[in-house]
């Protein structure tokens, strides 16, 4: 297959109605948890910044806020890795499975 005829492929695949569902149901689940985090990411940054005295504030110990909400951005991350694996697992794989197995396909004959 030339490339000229693989490119028409991809195009194709791209303009289809399965590509476009599938990113719509990516970006529907990727774009608003990246603006959630970004917004306490930088809440956070700004906490330490402009509110050094009540971060500093002891919760146990030598613990204080800013320790607990900088441990929390580790949770968070780790939490949105795990949505993200499942939301995968439900909604995409499977449909992005049968469109790669369409393509690869449509680019042996």
């Amino acid at each position: 297959m030339g490339s000229t005829e693989h490119d028409k492929v991809w195009a194709e695949t791209q303009a289809s109605p399965e590509f476009q569902a599938l990113k719509k149901k990516f970006r529907g689940f990727a774009f608003p948890l990246t603006a959630a985090f970004l917004v306490w990411y930088f809440l956070y940054v700004a906490l330490t910044a402009f509110a050094r005295e009540w971060v500093s504030t002891p919760v146990i110990g030598n613990i204080n806020i800013a320790f607990v909400l900088g441990v929390l951005q580790f949770v968070t991350t780790f939490l949105i890795m795990w949505l993200y694996e499942r939301h995968s697992s439900h909604s995409l794989d499977g449909p992005s499975d049968a469109l790669r197995e369409k393509v690869d396909k449509e680019l042996a004959q």
